[in-house]
């Protein structure tokens, strides 16, 4: 497997890998494969590769659900943010669409929900350091205002606002 052949270079440069998705249809041998993988990078915290195949976020969000379920937990909003696939990971703070599409496509449904989502026309093979500058320029200029008015964000930041006439 070519997994096999990276993971020590993954291990040297510290890189935890985790595999996020459904493996149900996976083989044995494949199935063991990520899971070896896993464990021989479970240490290392310089950085955290996922790997998403399989995945979806209606599928992770009724997954999560049926295992909060069969434990008898509360389905609440905490747990059900703990017992999802990418629980290990902050939510994302920007989103990059690419090739002109203007959607999630059902991916990180539940973690995009405060999110600023960039649309570039730019095919993924293409998207390069300049395109990602231009996306990162855009998102530095927005305002961060988590589900907020601009007017509730100064206010929890101690700015006060002078009413013009």
């Amino acid at each position: 497997m070519a997994l096999g052949r990276e993971v020590s270079q993954l291990q040297r440069d510290g890189v935890r890998l985790r595999f996020v998705g459904s493996r149900e249809a996976l083989s044995d041998k494949v199935s063991a494969g990520l899971r070896d993988a896993e464990a021989r990078t479970d240490s290392n915290s310089k950085i955290t590769l996922n790997v998403c195949f399989n995945y979806g976020g209606r599928w992770d969000i009724a997954h999560a659900a049926a295992q909060l379920a069969c434990s008898h937990e509360p389905i609440t909003e905490n747990s059900l943010a703990r017992a999802l696939a990418l629980a290990h990971s902050a939510d994302p703070d920007l989103i990059i669409r690419t090739g002109g599409e203007q959607r999630l496509s059902n991916f990180l449904l539940w973690q995009a929900a405060y999110s600023e989502l960039y649309f570039s026309d730019v095919l993924w093979p293409d998207f390069d350091e300049a395109a990602l500058d231009v996306a990162l320029e855009q998102y530095a200029a927005r305002e961060r205002r988590f589900g907020k008015t601009s007017g509730q964000v100064a206010a929890a930041a101690g700015v006060t606002r002078i009413a013009q006439n």
